[in-house]
C-alpha cells in the first residue's frame, strides 16, 4: 500500500508561485528516497495549493516546513487540512524542531569553519533568524541553537532576528572569519533580501551560509523523520 506524505510550508504570499516550486523540488527529492510513498507538497500562501495537495486523501503524514511551533504550523496549518478533508492526517514537529535537523545547524557551523581553516574556537557565529513580535516560539528555537553552538565551542555564538529584538542589523563585531548561518527552512524575501540589508547595516565582515533548508542532507532527514513517524503509528 501506497503511504502518504504532505510536506507544507508558509510560502511566499507577495509572490507564491517560486516558494510552491521550491517546495515540490524538495518534496520530489524526499520522495525520491521513499519508493512506496507518495510524497506531495504545498504552500499555504499559494490559493487553492493545500486543497489540490489533500483532495481525495484523508489519511498521511504532515511533516510542516517551519523553523519553530507556532501558530501556523501548531493551530492554523491543522485547521487547513482538516478544511481541505485531511481529517485523519497525523502531524510531525516542525522542520526546525527535527533532532536531526538541529544536528545538522552544528555540522555545517563546524563545516564551515573548517572551510576556511579555522576551528570552532577561532570562529564566531551569527544564526540569523525570522523571529516573531507575537510569539516567543521562534526566538526560543534560534536560542537554544544558539547556545548550543556556544557549548560546541564555538567562540561566539549568538542569535538575532529579522522580525524581533535583537535585530540583525544590530550584530556588531563579526569580523572576517566569521560565519552567518540564515536559520531558515527556504529561500525567501527575507533570506534574499532582508537578511542583506540587515548585514550591510551591522557591518558582518565574514561569510554568509545557504539557509539550512537548503542543504543537500535535507531530503534525507525529512525521509528519515516520515518513516520513524510511521512506525509509531
Amino acid at each position: 500500500m501506497i503511504k502518504q506524505a504532505l510536506i507544507i510550508s508558509h510560502g511566499q504570499p507577495s509572490d507564491p508561485d517560486p516558494a510552491e516550486a521550491a517546495l515540490a523540488l524538495l518534496a520530489a527529492k524526499v520522495a525520491a528516497l521513499l519508493p512506496d510513498w507518495r510524497v506531495d507538497s504545498a504552500t499555504m500562501a499559494k490559493t487553492g495549493a493545500l486543497d489540490a495537495a489533500v483532495a481525495g486523501r484523508a489519511s498521511g503524514l504532515v511533516y510542516p516546513m517551519f523553523m519553530a511551533g507556532g501558530w501556523f504550523p501548531m493551530t492554523e496549518l491543522p485547521r487547513r487540512v482538516d478544511a481541505a478533508g485531511g481529517v485523519d492526517w497525523a502531524y510531525l514537529p516542525p522542520f526546525g524542531l527535527d533532532a536531526g535537523v538541529q544536528d545538522l545547524v552544528l555540522t555545517v557551523a563546524q563545516e564551515a569553519a573548517a572551510a576556511q581553516g579555522r576551528t570552532p574556537a577561532q570562529t564566531d557565529v551569527l544564526l540569523a533568524a525570522h523571529g516573531s513580535f507575537r510569539s516567543y516560539a521562534p526566538s526560543e528555537v534560534a536560542q537554544a541553537m544558539a547556545h548550543r553552538l556556544k557549548r560546541a565551542g564555538f567562540a561566539r555564538a549568538e542569535a538575532f532576528f529579522i522580525d524581533q529584538e535583537p535585530r540583525i542589523a544590530t550584530a556588531t563585531g563579526f569580523g572576517s572569519g566569521s560565519i552567518c548561518l540564515p536559520f531558515f527552512a527556504a529561500e525567501g524575501g527575507h533570506v534574499t533580501d532582508d537578511l542583506p540589508q540587515a548585514l550591510a547595516e551591522a557591518g558582518f565582515g565574514g561569510r554568509v551560509l545557504a539557509p539550512l533548508g537548503l542543504d543537500a542532507r535535507v531530503p534525507s532527514l525529512i525521509a528519515a523523520a516520515l518513516q520513524a513517524q510511521d512506525q509509531l503509528l
